[in-house]
């Protein structure tokens, strides 16, 4: 069985998606739509703009989801999921793509989910930090017992987490993970603490946009990062998109439920090669691929 996976935020890089516009005309019509929806010139920063540029929140993420839903888009016939699952953001690619979602609603939900996330970003001094080489459990239980607000973010692969909070209970994390065996406690250079309780602002601001927006069955099943289980019902994606903003991603575990499932083959659409990395260090058995254009050829 096929499954195909979309990239979140980190998987941008400068002149991301020309190669699409240039190459196909239905690429360049929902380009063109994605500028007058957003009302900036998207494609410019992503097309020309310097590493610096795509950074912005506001930017990188709708740039990171054009990338990938018009990807699959120009993939036509040769798109035939058998299942779909995103990264965080990556979740609103697949959504479109699944046919949960039409291309104008995703994007208009991206570009508020951005902008919320960096008001909330914004409230309160906080950050990520990526955790190499310890069980699960241990990063839970040191996330349990340190003061401050500190947990479980991204679940990507074995030995591979990612925690989120206050910028001192981070730090504080970290030691106390060093000290348990981490081969590496890292703060990244993220300005805000994704998937945690800090994101409260951004998730209800979202939530009453989500509320007032279609959604229809997908084409297939969505293996949502709050779940990590095979999700069909429209009522049931919506509730779980809410609550993915607060929430762990739980990669690690839909990666595994999919294969359990049946996938054996994972396309990952977008932006970057990460996710396809991730599956390896989950089960190397699976077969990976990236989506091209030439697919279509």
């Amino acid at each position: 069985m096929n499954a195909y996976i979309f990239p979140g935020q980190g998987a941008q890089f400068s002149g991301m998606g020309l190669d699409l516009y240039e190459k196909s005309p239905l690429a360049q019509e929902f380009f063109e739509k994605a500028n007058d929806i957003l009302g900036f010139p998207i494609t410019d920063i992503m097309f020309e703009g310097s590493a610096e540029d795509l950074k912005e929140t506001k930017v990188t993420q709708p740039a990171i989801f054009l990338h990938s839903v018009i990807l699959a888009k120009t993939l036509g016939e040769n798109f035939k999921p058998d299942m779909v699952a995103g990264h965080s953001l990556g979740e609103f690619s697949a959504l479109v793509a699944a046919g949960t979602l039409t291309f104008e609603d995703g994007l208009k939900l991206v570009s508020q989910r951005a902008k919320a996330m960096q008001k909330a970003c914004e409230l309160e001094p906080s950050t990520m930090a990526a955790v190499l080489g310890l069980e699960d459990s241990i990063v839970e239980n040191v996330c349990t017992n340190t003061e401050g607000i500190v947990v479980a973010a991204n679940y990507n692969c074995p030995g591979q987490l990612v925690i989120s909070g206050d910028v001192d209970a981070i730090n504080r994390a970290c030691e106390t993970l060093k000290e348990e065996g981490a081969r590496r406690a890292l703060v990244l250079p993220v300005g805000g603490a994704f998937h945690s309780p800090l994101m409260e602002p951004a998730r209800e601001e979202l939530a009453a946009a989500i509320e007032n927006t279609t959604f229809s069955k997908p084409n297939c099943p969505i293996y949502q990062n709050v779940t990590a289980s095979a999700i069909t019902d429209e009522n049931e994606i919506k509730a779980n998109l809410i609550s993915q903003l607060t929430a762990p991603v739980r990669w690690t575990q839909s990666v595994q439920q999919m294969i359990a499932d049946g996938a054996c083959h994972f396309t990952e659409v977008g932006p970057g090669k990460v996710l396809q990395g991730l599956v390896k260090k989950i089960n190397r058995e699976s077969e990976t691929a990236s989506a091209t254009l030439e697919t279509n050829a």
